[in-house]
C-alpha cells in the first residue's frame, strides 16, 4: 500500500486515494466539506495526554513515537490500526493531519506502522 501524509490545509487531489483524518480533534478553521475525507479515525490518534504532553516539540519526537507505539500497541490500539487498515478501498492511503510539521507528527508514526 501507499502511504501518504498530507495536511488538511491543503487541497486534496484526484490521486490521494482514500483519505483520512487521523487527528483526535476536528483542525480549526476548515469546513467539513473542505476535506473530502473518507473516514475520520479519532482512535487512532495519540491520546489527549500524549498529545498535550508532546506539544508537537520536535526535540520530544522519539520519545513521543515511543510512548504513542504503546497506545497503539493495546487492545483498543490494535483495533484503530485495524479499523484504519479495513478503510482502505484502493492502493493509497493518505493520511491527514492538521500539525504543521508532518515529519515529526503521529501520522508520520502511523505512516511507518502501516508501511511495516
Amino acid at each position: 500500500m501507499d502511504i501518504r501524509i498530507k495536511r488538511a490545509y491543503d487541497d486534496p487531489a484526484t490521486n490521494d486515494g482514500t483519505r483520512v483524518l487521523v487527528d483526535r480533534v476536528w483542525p480549526r478553521g476548515v469546513a467539513k466539506a473542505d476535506l473530502d475525507l473518507d473516514d475520520w479515525n479519532k482512535d487512532v490518534a495519540p491520546s489527549t495526554s500524549l498529545r498535550r504532553w508532546y506539544s508537537h516539540d520536535a526535540e520530544k519526537f522519539e520519545e513521543f513515537a515511543q510512548r504513542y507505539r504503546k497506545e497503539l500497541d493495546t487492545q483498543d490500539g490494535r483495533a484503530a490500526l485495524q479499523a484504519l487498515k479495513a478503510s482502505v478501498t484502493g492502493k493509497r492511503l493518505t493520511l491527514v493531519t492538521a500539525t504543521k510539521d508532518v515529519e515529526h507528527s503521529q501520522a508520520a508514526v502511523l505512516a511507518e506502522l502501516l508501511g511495516a
